[in-house]
């Protein structure tokens, strides 16, 4: 798919008539929330009339309503070469720069529209909005001391904290996870519940302590005829999470997991998710894994929804403890070494290893290149070689890239998660890269399934078990995004 066209000279009065019909059914498309045929059509429409910024800033909001937050950035930007004075291609540029962190580049945008426009009360308070985000950043960096001595973990006192006799929900056993507090913790979730704070920092704690001594890559050995099942992204949608052990089974000895990152954000059921998967991982830490997300990080969480829901449902504190559990997440897993599974993909290099992946130093936010973050962002492209991210990060990597890395380290194919797929899964590179996502309908809009893997240790042929979304509570995702995203949600 083209992402960027030449502006030409002068255009035949045919060829703009007839872009703006491709115009028109593009946003049809986008109206029903057809996002990858709206770009098909706006590509169209450009490919007949490159000189319209309209259709490179329709395409940049299909783009972002995707997270391809590259190609939203550049598009944006040619409507603004285009049209210095289109106000909404400014907005998007903005969206793209907060998406991918920049908040300055950001400010700088809505900066500009403010001058431009200085009555416009909508322009007013967006950059009101990232120029309070802006400088909450700045703050927190002024304030903070080097990271490898801050540990929120080692601060907290769960002795000053009271159990209120009115509180009637799950219970730690002698301050630890039991099978009866994980089915009791499900049960009240299910009922929109709180857990008290008490056992949540616990919890927290304990897999911080626990997640610590584990290595960046883990080693898992499923035995020949044992089943082993592979979720990808849940995005903060506990009750399709609920569905997955309805359909699947529980979590146990007998019936391990791997969730393959994002397991929060969007979704406004995220602290549901991730304390019942930490509960897991608690209960059974040998046979529940988990691994780091792309949105396992504090810049995803301050915009689409984590953090402020969790402040919501509990404090900043612990928003920020959540930050420092998951800087210790695991970046990868390597069954019977011969399935890598990452939740982005590949990598810019020929030469990585899985030995230079055991040797990342993971406890940090994800640098803009470099491995850590070729794993939590990369995606696969069915053209031979490697091309720059429609995302902004990380790189696109074709076939001959995966069969290459495959050889290099003895393994017969990777799984990975990190795109919506219609059927919650995808097969491609001759078979040797699969992606899996776990969260059907994502975000309440794209209709897509929801899928999860699993295999037997003998063969590891992967086997694909589909769903549709189950109903959830009127809580819309998004619920505790940071508020500038109204201009694009």
């Amino acid at each position: 798919m083209a992402t960027n066209a030449e502006v030409t000279g002068p255009v035949s009065q045919e060829d703009i008539d007839a872009a703006e019909e491709l115009k028109n059914e593009a946003n049809e498309y986008f109206n029903k929330q057809n996002y990858n045929e709206a770009i098909e059509f706006y590509t169209k429409a450009i490919e007949k009339n490159p000189n319209n910024a309209v259709f490179y800033a329709n395409r940049s909001i299909a783009n972002l309503r995707l997270e391809n937050f590259g190609y939203a950035l550049r598009d944006a930007t040619i409507a603004i070469d285009l049209d210095k004075t289109y106000i909404k291609a400014y907005y998007r540029r903005a969206a793209a720069h907060m998406s991918l962190g920049k908040y300055k580049l950001a400010l700088k945008d809505f900066e500009y529209v403010t001058k431009v426009k200085p009555n416009d009360q909508f322009a007013k308070n967006k950059y009101d909005e990232c120029n309070k985000i802006v400088k909450k950043i700045a703050f927190e960096k002024a304030i903070s001391v080097d990271k490898k001595e801050v540990n929120i973990a080692d601060s907290i006192n769960l002795d000053t904290m009271t159990i209120e006799d009115e509180y009637q929900g799950p219970a730690l056993e002698d301050g630890k996870v039991t099978l009866k507090f994980v089915t009791d913790l499900m049960e009240h979730y299910k009922q929109q519940k709180r857990l008290h704070r008490k056992y949540a920092y616990k919890i927290l704690i304990d897999v911080k302590s626990y997640l610590m001594n584990q290595p960046t890559l883990v080693d898992i050995k499923v035995p020949d005829n044992k089943k082993f099942t592979v979720c990808g992204d849940i995005h903060g949608q506990f009750f399709d999470l609920m569905n997955i052990f309805e359909l699947n089974g529980l979590p146990s000895e007998s019936n391990p997991y791997l969730f393959n990152g994002d397991f929060v954000d969007r979704g406004s059921f995220s602290v549901e998710c991730i304390f019942t998967l930490f509960s897991f991982k608690l209960l059974y830490p040998n046979h529940f894994f988990m691994s780091r997300g792309n949105h396992e990080t504090l810049d995803m969480n301050r915009m689409y929804g984590f953090r402020g829901e969790v402040i919501f449902k509990y404090t900043v504190q612990m928003a920020d403890l959540f930050t420092e559990v998951y800087n210790w997440l695991p970046l990868a897993h390597c069954i019977n070494s011969r399935v890598l599974v990452m939740h982005g993909g590949l990598f810019s290099s020929d030469e990585v290893t899985l030995d230079d992946i055991r040797m990342v130093d993971r406890n940090k936010q994800p640098p803009e290149d470099g491995i850590m973050c070729e794993l939590l962002w990369s995606d696969p492209q069915p053209m031979l070689g490697r091309a720059p991210s429609r995302r902004g990060v990380g790189c696109q990597f074709g076939p001959d890239v995966t069969a290459n890395f495959l050889k290099r380290n003895g393994l017969d194919y990777i799984i990975r998660s990190h795109e919506v797929k219609n059927d919650g899964y995808e097969v491609a590179h001759d078979g040797k890269c699969i992606t899996v996502f776990s969260a059907p309908n994502y975000c309440d809009t794209m209709g897509n399934l929801g899928a999860f893997i699993t295999m037997n240790g003998k063969d590891l042929k992967p086997e694909f078990t589909k769903y549709e979304a189950v109903p959830h509570p009127n809580v819309r995702p998004m619920t505790y995004a940071n508020p500038f995203f109204t201009m694009i949600c």
